[in-house]
């Protein structure tokens, strides 16, 4: 038989194109689930086409209603939108399995009738004797055994009360496909047995109701990652007897991610590691646009010598094709690298407003700020927006400003000069007479001081002050910072580490 792709694979384009995006609600989002999102969206939006976000929330015993608001939070919170689905209606609702079973169950007795499925009573203990007695290895599986069974066989079955599962007769001739990301593949025939669809009492599996949502869906593109590859063969059979049974009247296009590994070793990037845990990068800091960027390098790119670029220029350049098909490794440090490049993007009152809930989450401000706080956060948003990488670095930085006691970290002591005591003297001396008390003056009058008259470096000269006012060792600019604190509470607290080294 050929081996060549079914001619009833679809060639829809542009508007046409319908990808979905179908996650079980189990356990806590991750980065490579935002990854998967991203592509699909991405494609769908360059092509002009539509996303469909349903739930696959069969598993009763793992799926739960928090983990399913936790995805809606992580696709509003990454501004990733959709055009069907959960929350939003469709055409195709619901968008939920649990919700479908009916539909299934149409589903299957098309199939029925078409003679695409049959009954199946084996047990696996069955399935493995006959395996041993005909010399066949138990993890072939199952051996196609009642494929064939006579009516009268059946009868017998139920009469001892067995109920039956339902399968999948699978072709007995090569199923080939030509990935978007991969090129041609083929599975030989023979490389999987007839799988069930339905399990005996009528649960369906999901082999069977995952294509069947794709089929009843229009789904168009089925783009998802590389270790799903493996069941395109049983999509691909299922497919074709839905086509037969007057389900649907194309195949979809199937297209397999790399995979992302960890950043050390050849292993897939696990669920629990730190790093593939979607709101652990939010709560450090990461802003959607960088976070994204950076998901979107993990087998893609706009251009051989840039990392970094907006939403829109992804979308203006996506296509599927351009996925390179080897894995990809998280790389934590580049993420947030390229972070802090969309961070020093944004506009200041947006980033102003974005470190609003850091410094609340940190017990320095109000979750609804006063209003001398609003004030504060103004001027200073833009002494760290070019310092910073990640948002959860800002409470660090401009701390000081909202507390008045600070707190010395034990590395910004250890690192004073010796004659720390007597820079500060000189520098309350210095300040004392600043008339005009702005970044400007407090510089001149502390270079004057510091630098020409006690002969120090500036990395000297300036490091005690900056202790005193901060309590770190890095921290804003030190002249900005004293204005914004004023004369008088900067003065306070140069004289309070002059009495704290005694």
């Amino acid at each position: 038989m050929s081996a060549t792709p079914d001619p009833r694979t679809t060639t829809a384009s542009g508007a046409d194109v319908r990808v979905r995006f179908c996650p079980s609600p189990t356990g806590l989002p991750h980065v490579g689930l935002i990854r998967t999102v991203l592509f699909n969206w991405a494609y769908a939006r360059h092509n002009g086409g539509k996303l469909v976000f349903r739930i696959e929330d069969t598993d009763a015993a793992r799926d739960s209603e928090e983990s399913y608001q936790q995805l809606l939070d992580a696709l509003r919170w990454m501004n990733i939108d959709w055009d069907e689905g959960v929350e939003v209606g469709g055409p195709h609702a619901p968008y939920r399995q649990s919700q479908r079973h009916e539909i299934y169950r149409e589903v299957l007795d098309k199939l029925v009738a078409a003679g695409a499925v049959y009954e199946s009573y084996s047990t696996a203990e069955e399935i493995d004797a006959r395996n041993e007695a005909n010399g066949r290895a138990k993890q072939l599986g199952y051996d196609n055994f009642d494929r064939d069974l006579t009516e009268e066989q059946k009868a017998a079955f139920r009469a001892e009360g067995r109920q039956p599962a339902w399968r999948l007769r699978v072709p007995d001739h090569d199923l080939s496909y030509v990935d978007l990301i991969r090129g041609e593949v083929t599975f030989p025939a023979g490389s999987f047995p007839d799988f069930v669809l339905v399990r005996a009492g009528g649960v369906p599996l999901y082999p069977f109701v995952n294509p069947v949502d794709d089929a009843l869906m229009g789904i168009t593109h089925v783009i998802r990652g590389e270790d799903l590859m493996p069941s395109t063969a049983r999509q691909l059979a299922l497919y074709s007897a839905l086509v037969d049974a007057g389900v649907t009247t194309f195949i979809p296009r199937f297209g397999h991610m790399p995979l992302v590994l960890g950043e050390t070793g050849n292993k897939k990037l696990s669920k629990r590691d730190p790093q593939a845990d979607l709101f652990l990068q939010r709560e450090k800091g990461f802003i959607h646009e960088g976070l994204l960027n950076y998901l979107s390098l993990l087998g893609w790119s706009l251009a051989s010598d840039r990392d970094v670029f907006s939403l829109e220029e992804m979308i203006a350049a996506f296509d599927i094709a351009d996925v390179n098909p080897n894995p990809a490794r998280f790389d934590q440090k580049k993420a947030e690298a390229i972070n802090g490049d969309h961070i020093r993007m944004l506009d200041a009152d947006d980033f102003a407003a974005r470190i609003v809930p850091y410094l609340a989450g940190a017990g320095l401000i109000d979750e609804e700020p006063r209003a001398e706080h609003r004030a504060i956060i103004a001027e200073a948003a833009p002494l760290v927006q070019e310092r910073v990488q990640l948002l959860g670095e800002v409470p660090g930085m401009l701390g000081f400003l909202f507390v008045s006691d600070v707190t010395y970290a034990e590395d910004a002591l250890k690192g004073l000069p010796a004659n720390a005591a007597e820079v500060l003297t000189a520098s309350t001396r210095a300040l004392e007479g600043v008339d005009d008390f702005t970044a400007a003056g407090v510089q001149q009058a502390l270079s004057t001081a510091l630098v020409d008259e006690l002969g120090l470096k500036p990395r000297v000269a300036y490091g005690p002050p900056r202790v005193a006012l901060t309590g770190r060792r890095v921290s804003p600019p030190l002249f900005e910072s004293m204005e914004l604190l004023g004369k008088t509470e900067t003065l306070r607290r140069l004289d309070a580490l002059v009495q704290h080294l005694g």
